[in-house]
């Protein structure tokens, strides 16, 4: 590994430890080979637009495994909805090895990479879904089976919301992954909520370490049964959002 790459990984282990994250050399291996699959893969089809060594060590390990400032997982089962080329499912299974992980995305040459990913990092409990939320939201293999669903797809929270919330049993928590301020998608996301059966329990505003790039976790506790009628069929619920 060269001088440049060094001083990433020891920035990358400085920023985990401000999160109170101390992660081991096996640990350390996998997200290298993670970025390396990332990098490979991102030749040719669209990953990311994020390939420098310490921007992705930040910008995507360090911010998926952010949501420790609201939440340890440990040995629960977590869904990560559009979780595209891995974020924040698969960095949260390598750091906490104990959960049980579904990482569901509706473009299947993404799920090939993520089926890679898992295979060459010996990622254990964790398993691909190739489909829309909208569809697995409401078949009841999944339907209100998770103690989390993590998301950092772009889309506003009362859409999110209503792809997100039908996967998670009651007292169990969706945790969207925001960028900088959002008071107000916040305050109109709170009809869809109470629609859905949950209620804000946490929002925690961060800037990611050596950085000023402004965070915001956004935690959702389910308090009641989502009405069966959500999630509508695809396209509804961005077209017309609750």
């Amino acid at each position: 590994m060269d001088d440049n790459k060094l001083a990433g990984l020891r920035q990358f282990e400085e920023g985990l430890k401000d999160l109170s994250i101390t992660i081991s050399e096996k640990q350390i291996d996998q997200f290298m080979n993670y970025f390396d699959l990332l990098i490979e893969w991102n030749q040719k089809m669209n990953l990311t637009a994020i390939t420098d060594f310490d921007e992705v060590l930040k910008k995507h390990f360090i911010d998926s495994l952010s949501m420790v400032k609201v939440m340890i997982p440990s040995n629960e089962k977590l869904i990560d909805i559009g979780t595209g080329a891995g974020f924040p499912g698969i960095p949260l299974k390598i750091m906490y090895p104990e959960l049980d992980v579904i990482l569901l995305d509706s473009l299947n040459k993404r799920i090939t990479f993520l089926d890679e990913v898992i295979n060459k990092l010996d990622l254990k409990y964790i398993k691909t879904l190739h489909g829309r939320a909208e569809d697995f939201g409401s078949d009841g293999s999944y339907r209100e089976n998770f103690d989390i669903c993590v998301s950092r797809a772009v889309a506003k929270l009362p859409v999110l919301s209503e792809y997100c919330l039908p996967f998670v049993k009651k007292g169990g928590f969706f945790i969207s992954y925001k960028s900088g301020m959002i008071a107000e998608e916040v305050e109109t996301s709170k009809r869809a909520l109470n629609i859905l059966g949950a209620e804000i329990s946490r929002i925690e505003n961060f800037t990611l370490p050596s950085s000023d790039i402004e965070r915001t976790l956004v935690v959702m506790k389910k308090i009641n049964s989502t009405p069966k009628k959500y999630p509508r069929s695809a396209g509804k619920p961005s077209r017309n959002p609750l």
